[in-house]
């Protein structure tokens, strides 16, 4: 069933300052699209207001010398009209020259009103330009109306009255160029606020994404770098064990399917991160925990099995927070991830853990192959990434050759006490 409309009379009316807001926007707008042709407009039709009063006579009703010759009152009333044509682009110019048509007028006793319009010169004068301007442009109007005063005036009420009519309509025009230009500024120190606190929300957004992809790229260089190692290794022990023991070839296989189901199981699992909605009726994945030191052993299980021997020596309690430990056991992963890769066959590792109080852990990874220089990671996500880890907690990380005349690699941690809150 349709909703009933109501009937065109039964409708409520739009009111009033609407339709002014909406009539002054449009203005506005055409104004900003073409200034030129409202300029146009605007000084014709003052042009002609002055025209009419100057051919039809109805200047006589407020002059003071009904014998002033036409062509000066036709003279007079251009020049102080035909100059709004720059009122905006040139204010100060512009009364400086309807000046001496409006000393003409007062001098004569024409009276016209076409000098009025020196009125608006002032309106935009006060609205674009230094306040300190109006002083200096008061005066010059003000001016025409002491000479008229003088050479027409009698007695101290016409001072009075023709001064302070004057006066009231300069403070009038001034007040108002005032508001207006009060709340233009005002209106323009909100947009550009506006504007830049939309630059810097986008600026955030853009540096959240760019943080969360490097977040990404080192959880997915841990965790693939460190389970393709595993595989080569036990790959490797496998092909020279299928010739003399097949059973341990077997075995070698099931641990590279173990593992290679690992990896993709936590490749998924860090991909399900960037899924927060369902997509096409499919709910999001359940988030698997951080990997945290109870997984230790089951990292170093993996490592012996790819072939690399690994002792381990424990002191003290691991009480840790969450991110520290994901921290340490990072650490241990690269730093055995690259034992794997570049120490050697014959190379074996020790790992030295100390915990202290409120948090504190030393952490020292050595092992006996190669040494050498630092290797540069081709993506910059290997010892950058440990290094990410560890100044997140104010700590420091070492990584380079053992001193002569041992041999290998060695990588320490040291994350420093928890700040007490």
């Amino acid at each position: 069933m349709e909703p009933v409309k109501p009937a065109p009379e039964e409708r409520a009316a739009e009111p009033l300052t609407e339709y002014v807001q909406r009539v002054t926007r449009w203005v506005r707008a055409f104004d900003r699209r073409r200034p030129l042709v409202w300029d146009l407009l605007f000084t014709g039709f003052w042009v002609t207001a002055a025209l009419i009063d100057c051919v039809g006579g109805g200047w006589r009703h407020n002059a003071h010398n009904l014998d002033v010759p036409g062509r000066l009152l036709l003279t007079v009333s251009l020049g102080c009209s035909l100059v709004l044509l720059r009122r905006r682009t040139y204010p100060r110019a512009a009364l400086l020259a309807v000046a001496p048509f409006v000393l003409v007028n007062a001098w004569t006793g024409a009276a016209l009103q076409a000098s009025l319009l020196q009125l608006f010169l002032l309106y935009h004068i006060v609205l674009r330009r230094p306040l300190r301007h109006l002083w200096w442009a008061a005066a010059l109007m003000t001016a025409p109306t002491c000479v008229s005063v003088a050479r027409y005036g009698e007695g101290a009420s016409a001072w009075h009255q023709q001064i302070g009519s004057q006066v009231l309509s300069v403070g009038v025009v001034a007040l108002l160029a005032v508001t207006v230009r009060t709340r233009r500024d005002y209106t323009e120190v909100r947009e550009d606020r506006a504007r830049r606190l939309e630059t810097e929300r986008d600026q955030q957004i853009r540096l959240a994404a760019a943080g969360e992809r490097a977040r990404i790229a080192r959880e997915m260089h841990d965790i693939i770098g460190h389970h393709l190692s595993v595989i080569t290794g036990l790959a490797d022990g496998g092909r020279y064990a299928a010739a003399k023991s097949p059973e341990r070839a077997a075995r070698a296989l099931d641990a590279i399917a173990t593992t290679s189901r690992q990896a993709l199981g936590e490749l998924r699992r860090l991909l399900d991160v960037l899924r927060d909605e369902e997509t096409d009726g499919v709910p999001a994945a359940e988030l698997a925990p951080q990997p945290a030191l109870t997984d230790l052993d089951q990292l170093l299980d993996g490592v012996r099995k790819a072939g690399l021997p690994v002792r381990t020596a424990v002191r003290g309690r691991p009480a840790l927070p969450e991110g520290r430990q994901l921290t340490v056991y990072r650490v241990v992963q690269e730093a055995l991830t690259n034992t794997l890769k570049h120490a050697g066959p014959e190379a074996t590792a020790h790992l030295d853990v100390r915990y202290g109080a409120r948090g504190a852990v030393t952490l020292t990874v050595t092992d006996t192959g190669h040494g050498g220089p630092v290797p540069a990671s081709r993506d910059g996500r290997g010892l950058p990434g440990m290094r990410e880890r560890t100044s997140l907690y104010g700590g420091t990380l070492e990584a380079g050759p053992r001193p002569r005349p041992e041999r290998g690699w060695r990588v320490h941690l040291h994350l420093p006490e928890e700040s007490p809150q």
